[in-house]
């Protein structure tokens, strides 16, 4: 199994991501520069996060332009896997993988904290190592991670079980104040129709290990390399 971390300028979570998939979850990876468009070697392809062009525009907009992300499309429809973390998680709905948008949080806040999240499908490629229901902790840094979509998206985003993570409280309750940037019904991650891309705002890569403060997002690596190794057979 073969992992790509995308670098778009302005991106500042790669080695990171790099990091948590080569050092603890032992996979083979790459870096895969924005300019590149052969991704025939990989099996799953992470878009981390930053400020890839400044966020000029809006957070996205430009990178989703990069010759990289062509490929990315390309890869997505032949039913490989893609990640995409915070600003990845804002290209990849710039490019129209993924539906919905992500706004301005609702405080106008730059927020860097801690959150809960509660696992609503255990049974995609991302999520497999969680039950349904669990609470996993997992830091944000963002100032765009307000999720909207328009009331027929999200209703069917929640109809087809496409709500992967949902901001909650210590007891799994998506109350209003675990809510960290005002996103609709608290939605912190989606899934395409196809179930091979998802999108989120948390950084699994900073929670990778109990020096960093938990190591929740490990859970996130695993279901990948799980299923990949599975599909393998």
């Amino acid at each position: 199994m073969k992992f790509g971390v995308i670098t778009f300028p302005g991106t500042w979570s790669d080695a990171d991501c790099y990091y948590s998939l080569k050092e603890i979850m032992k996979q083979d990876v790459r870096y895969v520069w924005h300019k590149d468009t052969d991704l025939s070697d990989l099996d799953c392809v992470v878009l981390p996060g930053g400020f890839s062009y400044g966020d000029y525009l809006r957070a996205g907009a430009i990178a989703r332009f990069s010759p990289v992300m062509a490929a990315v499309e390309r890869f997505a429809a032949s039913g490989k896997l893609v990640l995409g973390i915070c600003n990845g998680f804002q290209i990849l709905c710039e490019a129209g993988l993924l539906p919905g948008a992500l706004m301005t949080n609702s405080h106008l806040e730059y927020r860097c904290q801690w959150v809960n999240l509660r696992t609503e499908n255990s049974s995609s490629p991302f999520s497999n190592r969680c039950g349904v229901g669990q609470v996993v902790r997992i830091p944000i840094s963002h100032h765009d991670g307000n999720y909207y979509a328009d009331d027929g998206t999200v209703a069917a985003l929640e109809r087809q079980n496409r709500v992967i993570f949902r901001y909650c409280n210590a007891a799994g309750e998506p109350a209003p104040d675990a809510n960290p940037n005002g996103s609709l019904h608290n939605i912190a991650g989606v899934i395409n129709e196809g179930g091979n891309v998802l999108g989120m705002m948390p950084h699994p890569e900073r929670a990778c290990e109990e020096v960093l403060g938990g190591a929740d997002g490990n859970l996130v690596w695993g279901s990948i390399v799980d299923f990949l190794r599975g599909r393998r057979g």
